[in-house]
């Protein structure tokens, strides 16, 4: 059986050293988003303690009365902002794989505050931009994933410098096509497993993600993410306790010309007949502006399709056939 993993990235001398020192993360960046499209990041200079802060507000939010956590439920799309009740979705779907729906439940945010302009305003906008749906009485949680949510944008800005000089590009290539950035945060709760689920039904089913970069923190528990890695099959990731779980999403994949992987991975089930805990995890999506057209980076964008006509054909997948919740 094959020892492959998912390499360990130390982005520190990218963010804080010299240009020399940059060239050298691109290029562990550049093997890694070419063999499997996963990677854990250290050096990250993100505080543990509002990674902390923000893990338990997320805790908090899922131990809430359903009555409280339905007030605030996604809209009938599931589109956008707000609770998302455990099986409301089939991240297979996406793929065109008929699953049960997955045993997860989530709350989610973007950008929080909006500018007054038309480009956030219209009706393409309201996919990415419309106003989030935070849950009553429970101080501080408003603040802190605020917080997070800014924090982890800005990484996203500099991994995708980073991912630019990977590419061969300008380390600035990326800034003006992520300046309107429609990242996403999601809390995802897996909860404790009280039976068997039905059959291909996981916590969360073997799919791509949607943008460009995905930045995960999670729980180290079983029932953990699996990344289907070229040579060693369905693989569980086991990151350094201080590291991110990195990995491409599909806008990148398409950017440029496949040239860099979109790895399938799912979240799987805790082992039957044992006591196991929930698992809670914290991730953000990095995303392009909406406009941005996907294409041209190492291929001909004839037939490229923007951001927005990409998410929207995915997201739409993921809960197609799935009834809405009421």
């Amino acid at each position: 059986m094959s020892n492959e993993t998912i390499p360990v990235i130390d982005v520190a001398p990218f963010l804080t050293g010299s240009k020399t020192d940059k060239r050298g993360v691109a290029r562990e960046l550049a093997a890694a988003c070419v063999e499997s499209g996963f990677f854990c990041i250290t050096g990250h200079g993100i505080d543990e303690g509002l990674i902390a802060r923000t893990r338990q507000a997320g805790d908090d939010f899922f131990a809430l009365p359903m009555d409280r956590k339905r007030a605030i439920l996604r809209d009938a799309s599931r589109t956008g902002r707000g609770y998302y009740p455990v099986a409301d979705r089939a991240l297979a779907k996406t793929l065109g794989v008929n699953t049960p729906p997955d045993l997860q439940e989530a709350w989610v945010m973007t950008r929080e505050n909006i500018p007054d302009d038309p480009y956030f305003r219209n009706e393409e906008a309201a996919y990415f931009f419309a106003p989030n749906m935070w849950p009553d009485g429970m101080p501080g949680f408003r603040d802190t994933v605020v917080e997070y949510f800014e924090t982890m944008a800005a990484l996203g800005q500099r991994m995708m410098g980073a991912m630019a000089m990977a590419l061969d590009l300008d380390e600035n290539y990326f800034a003006d096509k992520i300046n309107k950035a429609t990242n996403q945060f999601r809390f995802i709760h897996y909860p404790p497993q009280q039976g068997a689920p039905e059959a291909d039904q996981l916590r969360a089913g073997a799919h791509t993600d949607y943008g460009a970069v995905t930045m995960l923190r999670s729980d180290d528990v079983p029932g953990t993410l699996q990344v289907k890695l070229p040579r060693a099959g369905w693989t569980d990731i086991r990151p350094p306790p201080d590291a991110f779980i990195c990995n491409i999403g599909d806008a990148m994949a398409r950017w440029t010309g496949g040239r860099w992987a979109s790895t399938l991975h799912r979240v799987g089930n805790p082992p039957s007949g044992s006591a196991h805990p929930g698992r809670i995890s914290l991730v953000f999506f990095h995303q392009p502006n909406y406009d941005a057209v996907l294409g041209g980076i190492g291929s001909d964008p004839t037939g490229a399709i923007t951001l927005g006509e990409h998410y929207k054909q995915k997201i739409h997948a993921a809960v197609d056939t799935i009834p809405p919740a009421t």
